[in-house]
């Protein structure tokens, strides 16, 4: 059996509307006749079926007693087209017409090639993608593993005990990346210790006000108690001081004053990303195209600029992009906002599913997808978010998506990519400086979240907190790349080798985006190469 077999007949029945169970691929690539034996398990599927699973290649096998359809001596090696398939082969290449002055699929359609800074380095030509050149993926060399999947583990019940247990989880997790860094004592023992004396404190910020004279007082809270600390606004670290969220967790050293009831802070500490930090890589190239809210359902969604999309992904410029990400807000919704009614195209949300998964049908069926809910999706809006129950699971059927909790951290070819759809980026922009974080550049405002290690630091503000016994949304690994959506901006740089990304969006401006100032940055697919960590920003609106 030829290696490229097994992708060819994933690409094969991605032409033909299906997707595969693994294991009815590798029988169908196991047959004496691979090309007759598809063959006969897709007529033997049900109008509208989209799957093609083990048992239907077994049921073939054992009706035709093992011959597998045809009888003319061709083994499995041979990959010519079948009558009636127009002569294309598994994995072969489509002529595709290059003479129209204006490809109807290519128009419109950029290429961006960028540094880790987001500025364009080389600008590509607009790409051909009418047609298709025939992927050639093998599956045996893709590799998807999750982790921090809370689906189906949630144990909140909403008492104070959860509370407890999730912000000591929190403190446990994130104090211990501080201990090392600081001589720490606990707020009781500090309490005991002779005025003037040198004192290090990991607490979690549980107040941050200015005082008269304009210093800050920074209140922090231990599992013993709290303590104040005061930041002289003449100090370099005051700038920091700004950029504190309620609830994240840091350290400080410092001196106590003569009578010891305040730290006098000479330094600040955050959980932070190593500077040192290394970045794995693949081993072979191969990419990832990373998107969010595609928002199927509304009446801004862009579904001309998602079909050049899913068009370009089965083009010969898109032959290493194995892996499609996507970021949260599959669908509309139906009631995230105030008269949302009135911009809706599809108004069931179930509706909205189906037709989300007919457009997922689009993409080649030899792309490995994750996605994470958001906050239009039909989930809990508290975060973390579990995923998708098994109604609409069985709704998104089509190339039996990977569909995990936000956040998640998906591992692909050795590469991990922490999911987050981004809620959290609304308080940071809003509550830390300008430069430090906005609108228009996304990536700053998630450098903030990588510098205190959690993905939603503060409870209590705009971004809903679900109590569970853990931490979800602790960053306890570095990540080799951040991807966020929600704020439906583009933007991405490196914060201490770690690539950050907000992907944009599939919607165009809404009547309440611009109501709330919102000029989405719309139609955009960031490509990362997984060996390099290279990014391609591909344009489709």
């Amino acid at each position: 059996m030829p290696q490229e077999a097994p992708a060819r007949i994933v690409s094969e029945l991605a032409s033909r509307g299906y997707n595969a169970e693994r294991e009815a691929v590798t029988l169908i690539a196991a047959a004496e006749d691979p090309a007759a034996t598809l063959a006969a398990v897709v007529d033997a599927k049900p109008d509208g079926a989209l799957k093609v699973t083990a048992a239907d290649v077994r049921d073939v096998r054992d009706r035709d007693g093992g011959r597998t359809g045809r009888e003319d001596g061709r083994g499995s090696g041979e990959t010519r087209g079948e009558p009636g398939d127009d002569g294309a082969t598994w994995g072969g290449e489509v002529d595709v017409d290059t003479s129209a002055p204006n490809p109807s699929v290519s128009t419109g359609t950029e290429g961006t090639r960028t540094d880790s800074t987001g500025r364009d380095t080389a600008a590509e030509s607009p790409v051909e993608t009418k047609g298709s050149f025939g992927r050639s993926v093998d599956p045996e060399l893709q590799s998807v593993s999750i982790d921090g999947d809370m689906t189906g583990r949630s144990t909140g019940t909403g008492e104070y005990s959860d509370f407890v247990k999730v912000f000591r989880d929190r403190y446990d997790k994130l104090g211990g990346k501080l201990r090392g860094r600081v001589n720490h004592r606990p707020t009781d023992a500090i309490a005991t210790m002779p005025g003037g004396s040198e004192v290090a404190l990991v607490g979690m910020v549980n107040d941050v006000r200015s005082t008269a004279s304009g210093h800050w007082l920074v209140e922090l809270e231990d599992t013993k108690g709290t303590f104040p600390c005061l930041v002289m606004k003449d100090r370099d670290i005051a700038g920091m001081v700004e950029e504190l969220l309620f609830d994240e967790v840091i350290a400080v050293e410092g001196t106590l004053s003569d009578d010891a009831g305040i730290v006098f802070v000479d330094t600040m500490h955050f959980p932070d990303v190593p500077r040192t930090y290394e970045p794995s890589y693949a081993d072979r190239h191969v990419q990832a195209a990373l998107i969010s809210d595609v928002h199927v359902g509304s009446q801004e969604f862009m579904a001309e600029e998602w079909d050049l999309f899913t068009d370009w992904l089965s083009t010969a410029e898109a032959e290493h992009v194995e892996y499609l990400l996507i970021a949260g807000d599959m669908v509309e919704g139906v009631g995230v906002y105030p008269n949302q009614d009135e911009e809706l195209d599809v108004v069931d949300i179930y509706d909205q599913y189906e037709t989300f998964n007919e457009k997922l049908k689009q993409v080649p069926g030899d792309l490995e997808i994750v996605m994470i809910p958001g906050n239009h999706d039909a989930v809990r809006l508290a975060e973390p978010q579990p995923g998708f129950d098994e109604e609409l699971r069985d709704i998104m059927s089509a190339h039996d998506p990977r569909i995990v909790s936000n956040p998640s951290t998906v591992t692909i070819d050795g590469v991990s990519v922490l999911l987050y759809h981004g809620v959290s980026l609304d308080e940071v922009i809003a509550e830390t400086p300008e430069d430090t974080a906005s609108y228009d550049e996304p990536h700053r405002a998630m450098y903030q979240l990588l510098k205190k290690r959690h993905v939603a630091p503060q409870y209590g503000g705009h971004t809903r907190l679900a109590p569970e016994e853990e931490d979800y949304l602790v960053i306890e690994d570095v990540p080799d790349i951040f991807h966020t959506g929600h704020v439906h901006k583009l933007g991405f740089g490196k914060y201490h080798n770690v690539l950050a990304i907000n992907s944009g969006c599939w919607q165009s401006q809404t009547d309440f985006q611009k109501s709330v100032n919102i000029d989405p940055d719309a139609g955009f697919a960031p490509i990362v190469d997984l060996d390099t960590l290279d990014v391609t920003v591909r344009k489709f609106s």
